[in-house]
């Protein structure tokens, strides 16, 4: 199909949404938050014979924010037009808040209509929004504090040499930043595992203080650690700032940032800027993200759902890498249809020549965990 038949012919005619909770593999926690289940809140938009696929990872209620408060202003817009329908949304939602929740029903239905309008045209993400490079690096993220020393192992080992993936992450900042020994003790033995070639990351989430925070970013570098995620608050910009400056380590923020501002702001006080498409407003808002970054110098990292991130990611040019997090790649491989190999540590997004993200959801399987 055309683009001009496309657009003649293919309107919106309906958005649903739906919940589902599915339970960790076992306790997980990181330095300011502890869980036992992940909810997926599905988004299928459609047109004639044709759906669309989008997805995030928020509380059940985002499902119905996008039924109370989103559908009304997609259903009936001209499917290609997907930029439109996000900047109708965006209006729509002033007064019940554009941050947050909101924020992440909008990041699902937009990452729906983009796939959508990729089925419509039979091509791949890739295709409709234009590669920039065929491989998109990733690395394994998990390594969470609740995690023992051999379960940690075990995982980092699973992606340094099941997969081939030559850069891993875990959490640190224990208990609000309360076990700086244990830290470094967990961040030695990663180390360890993983060998002196593999690169390594931890992320605080933003538990420490920033003097704290310098303390222990000047360790970190003894053990050539070369990523500190949110070292401090994102939302503590000075105190960022303030890290970056002092230590070896590059600092990344981002993964909060529900708009284009607050990337903006976060932009000038980070080595490498993250993006969550499921939260900043979808694939629309996460490009504009990434030309952010651009224009000040830095790469761009994806944040979680990586089968979401996998194909956009391959049509920028200041990439860094995208989260093969632990909790959503098992969701996703399990679920979902068309998930991807990351071996070698790298995905190849639309080399199957699949149109859209190429992903489809197994409802039947996830029947089982639906809650909304």
């Amino acid at each position: 199909m055309s683009a001009k038949a496309a657009s003649a012919d293919a309107a919106i005619d309906a958005v649903e949404a739906c919940a589902y909770t599915f339970p960790t593999d076992s306790p997980e926690a990181d330095g300011t938050l502890a869980w036992d289940a992940t909810t997926l809140v599905v988004v299928e938009a459609r047109s004639g014979t044709t759906t669309g696929l989008g997805w995030t990872y928020a509380p059940a209620t985002a499902a119905q924010a996008v039924t109370a408060l989103l559908r009304e202003q997609v259903v009936g817009r001209d499917a290609l037009d997907v930029a439109g329908a996000n900047e109708a949304m965006g209006r729509a939602v002033r007064n019940a808040g554009r941050q947050g929740l909101v924020a992440c029903a909008l990041s699902a239905v937009d990452i729906a209509l983009w796939d959508l309008k990729a089925r419509l045209l039979q091509v791949p993400l890739t295709g409709l929004i234009g590669r920039v490079a065929r491989e998109v690096p990733v690395y394994g993220s998990g390594g969470f504090t609740t995690y023992h020393d051999t379960h940690m192992a075990a995982q980092l080992t699973s992606w340094v040499q099941g997969h081939g993936i030559g850069r891993v992450k875990i959490k640190i900042g224990e208990s609000w930043g309360r076990a700086v020994p244990r830290d470094l003790d967990r961040v030695r033995h990663a180390r360890r595992t993983v060998g002196p070639d593999v690169a390594l990351y931890v992320d605080a989430n933003g538990a420490y203080t920033r003097k704290q925070a310098v303390r222990v970013g000047q360790a970190l570098a003894e053990l050539e650690v070369g990523w500190f995620e949110e070292p401090v608050s994102s939302d503590d910009l000075q105190g960022l700032r303030l890290v970056r400056e002092a230590c070896a380590c590059d600092v990344a923020a981002g993964e909060y940032g529900y708009d284009l501002p607050y990337f903006a702001r976060m932009a000038p006080v980070v080595d490498c800027l993250q993006a969550d498409a499921t939260r900043c407003g979808g694939l629309t808002a996460w490009l504009r993200a990434a030309a952010v970054a651009e224009a000040h110098g830095l790469e761009i990292s994806g944040h979680c759902a990586p089968h979401v991130h996998a194909q956009v990611a391959a049509c920028v040019p200041n990439l860094r890498h995208i989260e093969w997090f632990h909790d959503h790649v098992r969701i996703e491989s399990a679920y979902f249809t068309g998930a991807l190999d990351p071996a070698g540590g790298v995905v190849r997004p639309g080399a199957d020549g699949r149109p859209g993200h190429g992903l489809r959801f197994r409802r039947a399987e996830a029947e089982a965990h639906r809650v909304a």
